[in-house]
């Protein structure tokens, strides 16, 4: 399925026949962002510059709208429709999710708010094998990431998935939800769920003091890198029976989880200390050390490969377009040319230089673009 027939389905909000089609201002909107445009009035002015280019796949019959009209269409477009023909697309282009890791995460679209309604804080799934966004749904505060995640799970086929979440989504519902559809979770486990966290804390204290005569594994490994020396150490246990006892029913719970990070700073500026965090998880899959310590350290990836990138190629914090629905639908701009941009393969960049080089070259463009449209 091409990225425009995946959102042949979208309703223009315009009543009228209007002179600037829909599908000809969403294909100028996303091959601009892709290319560096990070406001309506530059996706202008580069649709202006690459008229001729744009008209290989589209008639742009009567030219490139005004900003104004990119800003009104885009504010009135149903932004949860949008999503759905988002998700769609990646439906298409992921059909299976069995067997990957799959990261669920929230971030603040800070530059989004206004005097009167606060910044869009928006929930998204990420597939870090191929390091794609794979759907969002906005909710209106970050509290409210409890009700968005069963949402966002509704819009995927996760059979056969592991799902991470970090300690938001430790909700007995939010567990029972992924084992209903069919997939496993590793959930961190924080002061939300103060009896759970005490316990499981408890436990690996035992463990690890030698006081505990029931089975645990472990797995360490240690990376050198950036001035530095970290030591991750995995604990986990599959002994789970005590929490039903303390009435702590999760769905298909397997195994408790336990990871010790040391960092210690070497060279010059080396203070001679290390610091230790520990934090804590449960999960439905197995109590294998290696692998639980793996994935784990995976969920980061939705941080450190789509939330920072986005922050920092698309200065997507620094974005003020906010009129309507026209954040959220700007947030989707971002993720279809971000996931275009990292299924570029062939270029050995990184994700900004990308955008330089299409904002450069049209043939370079239409690579990254590929069969999408």
């Amino acid at each position: 399925m091409s990225l425009l027939e995946a959102f042949d389905e979208l309703r223009d909000p315009r009543a009228r026949e209007c002179a600037y089609q829909l599908d000809e201002l969403l294909l100028a909107a996303i091959c601009a962002v892709i290319s560096g445009a990070e406001s309506w009035t530059t996706v202008v002015e580069w649709s202006e510059m690459k008229l001729e280019w744009l008209r290989q796949y589209r008639p742009f019959a009567n030219g490139i709208a005004s900003h104004d009209t990119f800003g009104r269409v885009f504010s009135l477009l149903d932004a949860k429709q949008f999503e759905s023909c988002f998700v769609r697309w990646m439906g298409a282009l992921c059909p299976s999710l069995e067997g990957q890791h799959i990261a669920i995460d929230g971030k603040c679209v800070r530059g989004s708010h206004d005097g009167k309604q606060s910044a869009i804080h928006l929930v998204s799934a990420w597939s870090s094998a191929s390091g794609v966004t794979l759907g969002q749904v906005r909710t209106a505060d970050k509290s409210n990431e409890i009700t968005a995640i069963p949402e966002l799970l509704d819009t995927l086929d996760v059979k056969g998935a592991i799902i991470t979440i970090d300690a938001m989504g430790c909700q007995r519902d939010i567990a029972a939800k992924i084992v209903a559809s069919g997939a496993d979770y590793v959930l961190g486990v924080k002061d939300n769920q103060p009896v759970l966290a005490e316990a499981v804390k408890l436990w690996f204290d035992a463990a690890d003091a030698g006081k505990m005569d029931r089975p645990f594994w472990e797995h360490i490994q240690t990376e050198k890198d950036h001035g530095r020396i970290e030591t991750r150490r995995c604990l986990v246990t599959n002994d789970i029976a005590w929490l039903v006892q303390q009435k702590q029913h999760w769905s298909g719970l397997q195994s408790l989880i336990m990871i010790e990070s040391t960092r210690e700073i070497i060279g010059r500026n080396s203070t001679g200390t290390a610091s230790v965090e520990r934090r804590y998880y449960i999960s439905s899959l197995p109590a294998k050390a290696a692998m639980l310590g793996k994935t784990v350290r995976a969920h980061w990836g939705i941080e450190n490969s789509m939330h920072w990138v986005l922050d920092v190629a698309f200065r997507e914090d620094g974005c003020r377009v906010r009129v309507g629905d026209a954040a959220q639908n700007f947030a989707i701009l971002r993720r279809i040319a971000l996931n275009l941009l990292k299924n570029e393969k062939t270029t050995k960049l990184g994700v900004a230089s990308k955008r330089l080089k299409a904002g450069w070259n049209a043939d370079y463009l239409g690579k990254v673009l590929g069969l999408a449209i």
